[in-house]
């Protein structure tokens, strides 16, 4: 049997929100239901508070918090262009949250 803290491991995803305003917010999170739920009410972020509503617009696969708040900073490093551009490379630009 695994350990709870072994089975959290590589449970957390990068994720890159659209909000209202047209910015981009990136994050990390365990729980991405709850966390886009909390930036929707005004409670997860004082960035998105004033900016809903926000859009899910893509996660990352998963992975240890190390790895998810690295990936975090290097997002949050490029240029939105950038960002866009990976997106749409993705196919995910348009990726509506249910």
């Amino acid at each position: 049997m695994k350990a709870k803290s072994e089975s959290l491991q590589h449970e957390w995803v990068v994720y890159i929100l659209s909000c209202s305003d047209g910015s981009f917010y990136t994050g990390i999170t365990n729980n991405i239901e709850k966390r886009l739920f909390d930036h929707n009410r005004g409670m997860a972020s004082k960035y998105t508070r004033s900016r809903r509503p926000v859009v899910l617009l893509t996660t990352s696969v998963a992975m240890d918090k190390g790895e998810a708040l690295s990936l975090e900073i290097k997002i949050k490093k490029m240029p939105k262009a950038e960002k866009v551009a990976c997106l749409k490379k993705s196919g995910m630009e348009n990726k509506k949250s249910s």
